[in-house]
């Protein structure tokens, strides 16, 4: 018996010893295990919250980023100043204006006026998109006021420009019935001079050396027979007088009559300028035995046979 029972302990403790020590290894094992798996746990879940709350702030910064580079592509215009010989289709050519000459003209009507050929230069033309599409309302009735006032100053100004005529027909009228077609200025390139520039080849009127803005007048009572855009002379009239010859002023920056209008001697007609083939303002003046190119006569010598003085 007592030799069963040695022989039955020591298997009881091996028992024993074997589950402690699994058990204790099963703790040791275990509580690393646990451990590093909540540390991993911890680190990822404090990753990923960093990563969804630093996400609008960049979104953000990138809508930022194309709203700014949005604005400068729609606000981007550029402004082109009027040139001697510049016409509104030519500009639309050499800009790569979108739409051509009346896209360009649409942009800028309120600055050219109703008629889109009266361009001169130092006039400032918007090139591409209007400068602003879409306005407050504060800054569309500032717009409203602004153009209201443009429109009754240029009111005035009409009415002031047609009293200046008005006072200068009659200051100016002669007994003869004849006057210059400018007050005060010099003759600057001659009747007939030499020159490949000219298609005749020569100089077929005078110019008269004035500066851009100057009031040019009827030399004699007649009827305008055109007046508007006449290619390289620029913004022209042509008046057909009461003795049957024709008067033609060229290169002008404004006209100040139309077609079909009567004037008097000494009335004004329009403004000098530099628009159409030039080199400089002034005016250039043709007396022709008909409306036409290639029918001028001297027009010095033809003002002075009825008593002006020229030069």
């Amino acid at each position: 018996m007592p030799a069963k029972g040695k022989h039955r302990r020591p298997k009881s403790q091996r028992f024993a010893r074997s589950i402690a020590v699994a058990g204790t290894g099963g703790a040791a094992l275990a509580l690393p295990f646990m451990g590093a798996t909540g540390a991993h746990a911890a680190t990822s879940q404090s990753v990923s919250e960093k990563a969804v709350q630093s996400l609008p702030v960049s979104q953000k910064s990138a809508e930022k980023t194309a709203a700014k580079k949005d604005a400068a592509k729609t606000s981007t215009v550029r402004v082109y100043s009027v040139r001697a010989g510049d016409y509104l289709s030519k500009i639309a050519d050499e800009q790569n204006v979108s739409g051509g000459w009346k896209k360009l003209y649409a942009d800028n009507r309120s600055a050219i006026g109703d008629d889109p050929s009266l361009i001169h230069p130092g006039l400032k033309l918007s090139i591409g998109k209007k400068a602003r599409t879409s306005t407050t309302k504060t800054e569309s009735s500032a717009s409203s006021s602004s153009s209201k006032a443009k429109k009754t100053e240029k009111a005035e100004s009409k009415s002031s420009s047609k009293s200046t005529a008005a006072t200068q027909s009659s200051a100016t009228a002669s007994s003869s019935g004849y006057t210059l077609p400018v007050t005060g200025a010099t003759i600057g390139t001659g009747y007939r001079v030499a020159g490949s520039m000219w298609s005749s080849g020569y100089h077929t009127g005078v110019d008269f050396v004035v500066p851009t803005g100057t009031s040019l007048k009827a030399v004699a009572a007649g009827t305008v027979v055109s007046a508007g855009w006449g290619g390289a002379y620029g913004n022209q009239v042509v008046i057909k007088l009461n003795d049957g010859y024709y008067a033609q002023y060229a290169h002008l920056s404004q006209l100040s009559v139309s077609a079909g209008q009567t004037v008097t001697e000494g009335q004004q007609i329009g403004l000098s300028g530099a628009t159409g083939n030039v080199t400089g303002p002034h005016l250039h003046f043709e007396i022709r035995t008909t409306p036409d190119y290639g029918s001028d006569v001297d027009p010095v010598a033809y003002l002075r046979s009825k008593g002006v003085a020229v030069g």
